[in-house]
């Protein structure tokens, strides 16, 4: 038998690895497609569940904050497992209770059962969401991390437009909910299947399993801290806004005299948010990646730009007739996708792996807790007593204090990249 040389067995290995790599990557990518169709589904309904269930505007944004609520308080509970149990399992069982809680939303018979079932949404993605970029951080080295993340996360303009073309697709928006349920258990089920592979950061530091006091680290890291209140204040703003608005367009069609069915602004919009989106995302990840070998705060400062670009066009959006609103809605999405993978890779880039999971969970409660959690409820409360343009204004403020947040923390990220893959508390 002729024997195999070391570099054939290495180069094989090194394929085989590769392989492994992008089948993870492609399986993570899928499961955020129907993460987000699922989430977008209820926010392209709104107008068909108010009516039925006879909802004022802050009722209806309570059916996004009970999920947020849900979804925000677990997570640290599931991140804290992932440092300690298989990856893999956590993320099976998250998507198959997130996709049958979905097709309990379809069968809500009052307004009760559709919070009780959007709180089980919220719990399955909180077993998913921290847990699923440590697996690609573990796959990937920190040169392409901020690409790979993008396509990873390039399912949040593409799963949310179709989301909101899926609840504009059927007669009865219960329809819309049912139809995400066998994608879902047959994602939930191949995930069961998957071998968790953590890899050490290239290092004398090896991958333990953290103590309570290895936490602590996260909040000595500047980068981390800085990164995750830009976070918060950017997701303050787009969580209400996205709730609300097919709703608030609705509204001003009818308003200017010239109603348009509620399947035809879905198709508008979430045309637009999945191709503006979209390259938004990996241009995103791209540019930060690039420019990261000129400035070692490259990833603060293209996402910082980006949400300072942002702000102004969301207000010409209040204030501008449609057709050319929908031009500018383009250019605001463009925009706020932009840090997605940048913001995200800095997550990745400043943990080290033994507390990446938490690192993620902690940061997905606090945006959420600071962040979108309340400004459904809130946008929806101020409509009601005033208008949704002066809601919209109020909250849009935080787009330009998150845009700010990360262009002063750019400083620290160099030192703190570098730094991660030894920093655990002694």
């Amino acid at each position: 038998m002729t024997p195999v040389s070391p570099l054939k067995s290495e180069a094989f290995e090194q394929d085989s690895s590769v392989r492994g790599a992008n089948w993870s990557l492609a399986l993570l990518l899928a499961i955020n497609l129907f993460n987000y169709i699922d989430r977008y589904v209820l926010a392209a309904v709104v107008p068909s569940i108010k009516a039925e269930f006879h909802l004022t505007n802050a009722q209806m944004g309570r059916a996004g904050t009970v999920f947020l609520l849900s979804y925000m308080l677990i997570a640290p509970i599931f991140g804290l497992l992932a440092d300690r149990v298989s990856r893999w399992l956590l993320v099976g069982v998250g998507v198959l209770l997130w996709t049958l809680a979905s097709g309990g939303t379809g069968l809500a018979t009052s307004y009760g059962i559709l919070l009780f079932t959007r709180c089980f949404v919220g719990v399955g993605e909180a077993a998913y969401g921290p847990v699923a970029p440590t697996i690609l951080s573990d796959l990937y080295p920190v040169k392409n991390r901020g690409r790979v993340l993008s396509w990873f996360y390039m399912a949040i303009p593409v799963g949310s437009a179709l989301g909101y073309g899926l609840g504009g697709a059927f007669h009865s928006w219960r329809t819309a909910f049912f139809a995400v349920v066998p994608p879902g258990i047959l994602l939930g089920i191949w995930s069961l299947f998957m071998k968790d592979r953590r890899r050490a950061e290239v290092s004398a530091a090896p991958v333990r399993r953290a103590t309570f006091a290895d936490y602590g680290v996260l909040l000595k890291t500047k980068s981390y801290v800085f990164d995750t209140l830009g976070m918060a204040a950017m997701t303050f703003a787009i969580g209400g806004i996205a709730f609300w608005m097919p709703d608030y367009i609705n509204e001003r069609y009818k308003a200017a005299g010239h109603p348009q069915s509620l399947a035809f602004i879905n198709m508008m919009f979430g045309g637009i948010t999945v191709a503006s989106g979209l390259v938004a995302t990996l241009a995103g990840g791209m540019l930060g990646d690039w420019f990261r070998k000129r400035h070692s705060g490259s990833y603060f400062i293209v996402s910082g730009v980006a949400m300072l670009m942002a702000f102004p066009l969301l207000l010409a959006v209040l204030h501008s007739p449609f057709p050319l609103a929908w031009v500018l809605i383009f250019l605001t999405i463009f925009c706020l996708f932009f840090n997605t993978g940048p913001t995200n890779a800095i997550l990745a880039n400043v943990t080290h792996p033994s507390i990446r999971a938490t690192g993620f969970a902690i940061n997905i409660f606090i945006i959420h807790l600071l962040g979108d959690a309340a400004s459904p409820w809130l946008i929806g409360k101020i409509a009601d007593r005033t208008t949704m343009n002066l809601a919209f204004t109020v909250v849009s403020f935080t787009i330009l204090l998150g845009g700010i947040i990360w262009l002063w923390a750019a400083k620290y990220l160099g030192e703190d990249t570098e730094r991660a893959p030894n920093r655990l508390a002694i």
